[in-house]
């Protein structure tokens, strides 16, 4: 009973740690890092899906993308996500102050060698979907 107490205490400070860790999110409290987003910020979502037999080496050339993308300063948000029930279908969720910040990332060298590889990879493409953010009234 003790142990199993002890190792409950354990993992709740090792979870605590790592959420805090995670950045000024964690530490500034819920919802904080949405004040960087503005009203009609350009959003994009967009999908790529692996050729089948080619998922890992699709996930292999795409998740540099993640570093890479974050250390840009014009991008707000970037998220690469797997679909769990279907490997190797990726959805992008990007957000960028404008368009001209995001066809400027599109222009840069690493994302246009990953869109080179894609023909061999990827089952026809990416799909895009160009979005405005809408924030409350008063941002």
């Amino acid at each position: 009973m003790m142990t199993t107490l002890r190792l409950q205490t354990s993992a709740i400070l090792l979870a605590g740690s790592i959420f805090n860790a995670g950045g000024a999110m964690a530490q500034e409290g819920p919802g904080q890092g949405y004040a960087k987003v503005d009203n009609g910020a350009y959003s994009v979502v967009a999908e790529v899906r692996a050729k089948p037999g080619k998922e890992a080496e699709l996930r292999a050339i795409t998740l540099p993308l993640i570093e890479l993308v974050r250390g840009d300063p014009a991008n707000l948000v970037y998220f690469l996500q797997e679909n769990r029930e279907t490997p190797g279908h990726f959805i992008f969720y990007e957000i960028f102050a404008n368009e001209a910040d995001f066809e400027a990332h599109n222009a840069m060298p690493y994302v246009q060698e990953w869109f080179a590889k894609l023909p061999d990879l990827a089952d026809g493409g990416v799909k895009v979907m160009r979005m405005e953010i809408l924030a409350p009234t008063g941002k």
